[in-house]
């Protein structure tokens, strides 16, 4: 699937799951190890786990093979990295403090 595609494919399936804040940073002229970061917010860590676990199993059904998934134990964070897109899902706590719209944006 093409950048581009799986970026629309990523958010639809966070608003599906009524994931908030849904960001979308176009790094591919500052990182060589992704094209974009898609960064949203969880209401609570369950609802942190259920976005990524969804977009995971969404992922594979359509025949998308997750590098990896992250920090769904404890559900503050998670990391979903889908090669060509990233995605970061966390409280609004954790979003605050690590403020990677911020670092990605920043000239």
């Amino acid at each position: 699937m093409q950048a581009d595609k799986l970026v629309e494919f990523v958010e639809q399936q966070l608003e599906d799951i009524k994931a908030r804040d849904i960001v979308v940073i176009d790094v591919r002229e500052k990182a060589s190890f992704t094209d974009y970061m898609v960064v949203c917010s969880g209401n609570s860590s369950r609802h942190v786990k259920s976005i990524a676990d969804n977009l995971n199993k969404e992922a594979k059904a359509h025949n998308l093979k997750p590098l990896g998934i992250e920090g769904t134990d404890v559900g503050e964070w998670a990391l979903l990295d889908l090669d060509d897109v990233i995605v970061h899902v966390m409280t609004d706590d954790i979003r605050d403090l690590y403020q990677l719209e911020k670092l990605w944006t920043e000239e």
